[in-house]
């Protein structure tokens, strides 16, 4: 929530205009956040005329909702609330939905939220001034971090999210499919632009031989690798998307298409019980790190490297530590590491790429650019980045 100007008077005719009701309609949760709208100085002064005018206009609201408003604002006056204490005392309004739930539904910000998400927040919103009426929420013993009023609250919020409005949408699922959907279109963007900077890269560079012994001979081990069990194969072929059945019967067309998925993973691992990111307290098989370090390398980065490995050719040390200072560098993509630990992140992320180049043959056994890589790293590139 954004804070209004130091010039906006707060008071009830500001209170309704922002909550966009009228003063006997106006809840915990409308009060709040007006009072977290402007500078948290200004809310302290105005508290008490606010609350004379809420009682002067038949919604007084209750003595615990008021103190927790004069706690709170004192609290973040005098920098010791945190993010969550003041998010904590806006969801004990009772109208306010859970940021994170149980379930693990986390609501976009408001200022991110889509149509959908926007709708539903309101939604929700009505719903829960519904349960405050009927008496099923109580924001008393809620100010009071009472535990089986929040553990009420919570379980209401669930409920809702799981359950089928009249229209058949389930309000959970909806958010989440539109977030998704957000989601596919902003890396669509992005992977335009990589894709369009990387040609524009391309264009001024020549064009490199295809070692064809090279590649054959990486292929023929390729599809050994690809057809053995654990680590690394399976992490290759679920980086491809490519099975038996699926497996490309030419050489050209495996080994890009391996290379491709490296920068680019199309799939999971296949077997659900050989990797735990479900489990947050399990450590990390040495095939989940490294698809998980493979999803995380973003587009710049892997441009920025690329572009700055086929520049300097067959021969130039590609080693994580080295990769890292060529994408901190870079003279082609406008990466931003102004943090040391940008570049130490950088580096730790390439470090799982290593091996698997290793065995590509797109790097030797020292790190050092082969004119295999040389030649088909840029290619790999395209193809992640090309439409399907």
């Amino acid at each position: 929530m954004s804070v209004i100007s130091e010039g906006v008077r707060l008071d009830l005719d500001f209170v309704c205009e922002y909550a966009g009701r009228p003063p006997g309609r106006l809840t915990r949760r409308d009060i709040a956040r007006a009072l977290l709208a402007v500078p948290t100085g200004q809310a302290l002064v105005a508290l008490p005329d606010l609350r004379r005018a809420m009682l002067a206009a038949g919604n007084p609201l209750s003595a615990r909702f008021w103190d927790s408003a004069k706690a709170t604002l004192a609290s973040i006056e005098m920098g010791v609330a945190t993010v969550g204490d003041v998010q904590r005392w806006l969801e004990a309004t009772g109208t306010e939905p859970i940021l994170i739930t149980r379930a693990y539904f986390v609501w976009p910000e408001e200022g991110e939220r889509g149509p959908v998400a926007s709708e539903l927040h309101d939604r929700l919103v009505a719903h829960l001034e519904d349960q405050v009426a009927g008496g099923h929420i109580d924001p008393d013993r809620l100010a009071t971090g009472d535990t089986a009023a929040r553990e009420v609250y919570e379980d209401i919020q669930d409920r809702w999210l799981i359950s089928p409005l009249p229209d058949g949408r389930v309000p959970g699922s909806a958010v989440n499919d539109e977030l998704e959907e957000g989601l596919f279109a902003t890396w669509d963007e992005e992977e335009a632009f990589a894709l369009s900077e990387l040609r524009r890269v391309l264009a001024d560079l020549p064009e490199p031989d295809l070692p064809s012994d090279d590649l054959r001979d990486a292929a023929r081990r390729l599809r050994v690798l690809l057809d053995e069990p654990g680590y690394p194969g399976s992490v290759l072929r679920a980086c491809a998307g490519i099975d038996d059945e699926s497996l490309p019967e030419n050489d050209t067309e495996l080994w890009l298409t391996v290379a491709a998925g490296i920068a680019s993973p199309v799939s999971d691992l296949q077997d659900e019980d050989a990797h735990q990111f479900w489990n947050l307290q399990a450590e990390l098989s040495e095939e989940d790190a490294a698809l998980a370090a493979l999803c995380t390398i973003h587009h710049a980065d892997w441009l920025a490297a690329v572009t700055a490995l086929v520049r300097r050719g067959p021969g130039v040390l590609a080693s994580p530590e080295r990769i890292a200072r060529f994408v901190a560098e870079s003279e082609d993509i406008d990466v931003e590491m102004d943090d040391p630990e940008d570049l130490r992140t950088t580096e730790e992320l390439f470090t799982s790429v290593m091996p698997l180049w290793k065995r590509l043959g797109i790097v030797d056994q020292r790190g050092i650019l082969t004119p295999l890589g040389w030649w088909g790293l840029p290619k790999a590139l395209e193809l992640a980045w090309s439409p399907s």
